[in-house]
């Protein structure tokens, strides 16, 4: 029989990514999502355009507890993949209060709907933003996470704590995934990557932070994906499930050796816009994927050097 899955954040970009791989043989597939502004609508939508026309999608906002108690009152869900969250380190500190209100009381509402509504499995969206300014790496889910340095991070944190409470009072089954750096075709626009394409095709300057030497585990969206996927498999058939998985590409990446290999790939050149290092920033992200081989048969295949070539391709495609 087909489990009823429901997808928050599902026209975003990792959401709708997965969404086009989940396999409607075995989910019918539920997405909610409240259309933020915070980048172009227009980019959802083209997100949702290609969807299934089997996929119910409903807009609505997960910090509305009328809005999701209609929802789970009129469809009976199996499992959660909770995507929906503000995201990023510098807006988080523009906007702590928002991001506060949808990525902690937003997920405290799903959880308490589960209790409602009797539902025990979800996988979290966190990030790998929790391990701060760690010394030690790679990051491994046993370190320390008690030091976060952005509002963004705190907010990943806190929920790991909360669906934690509840796996322990109400026996939810949850996974928190801590997503390293996420890219690929069809990238929100506010990120790294996606950003240097376009300044140096329309041969703008970009801002380059620090003296380049900040290192960042970008981490292919396919790969993520199939984490994602490989963890639901894993919670289906599991109880008494309460874990945390890094999803990361192990191969951290300097910013000024990624600038020289996007320079190599569009062959131009970059006009660099030197700027201090950014409050929130961490020096280096770098994850030890251990535990999510192991557990759910992780294993990244997408390296830095095609992911690249991929975007390009996409990028050109679509922007020029």
């Amino acid at each position: 029989m087909k489990k009823n899955i429901l997808v928050t954040g599902g026209a975003g970009f990792i959401g709708s990514n997965l969404i086009q791989k989940l396999d409607l043989n075995f989910f019918n597939i539920f997405v909610v999502d409240n259309f933020d502004n915070f980048y172009s609508i227009k980019i959802k939508k083209k997100n949702i355009s290609t969807f299934d026309k089997s996929i119910q999608l409903i807009t609505g906002d997960i910090t509305d507890t009328t809005f999701l108690r209609d929802l789970f009152s009129k469809h009976k869900i199996d499992i959660i993949i909770h995507l929906a969250a503000k995201a990023g380190v510098r807006p988080s500190l523009i906007d702590s209060q928002g991001f506060f209100n949808t990525n902690v009381f937003g997920t405290l509402q799903i959880l308490e709907i589960m209790k409602d509504f009797g539902i025990n499995k979800i996988i979290i969206a966190s990030s790998s933003s929790v391990y701060g300014n760690n010394v030690k790496v790679p990051y491994c889910e046993t370190d320390n996470v008690d030091n976060p340095i952005s509002i963004y991070a705190a907010t990943k944190k806190t929920c790991e704590l909360i669906s934690y409470t509840f796996h322990q009072l109400y026996n939810l089954d949850v996974i928190n995934l801590r997503f390293f750096t996420v890219y690929g075709p069809g990238q929100r626009p506010d990120l790294a990557i996606h950003k240097f394409f376009k300044k140096i095709y329309l041969n703008e300057p970009i801002d380059f932070y620090g003296n380049g030497d900040t290192k960042r585990d970008y981490t292919f969206i396919d790969d993520i994906v199939d984490g994602i996927i490989n963890s639901i498999k894993y919670i289906q058939n599991n109880n008494d499930v309460y874990e945390i998985l890094n999803l990361g590409n192990t191969n951290p990446i300097s910013l000024k050796d990624l600038t020289q290999k996007i320079e190599k790939i569009t062959e131009k050149n970059f006009i660099y816009n030197y700027m201090p290092m950014q409050l929130g920033d961490v020096s280096i992200t770098y994850s030890d994927i251990t535990k999510a081989k192991n557990l759910i048969n992780y294993s990244p295949k997408i390296a830095i050097d095609q992911g690249l070539y991929m975007f390009n391709n996409w990028f050109k495609n679509n922007n020029l």
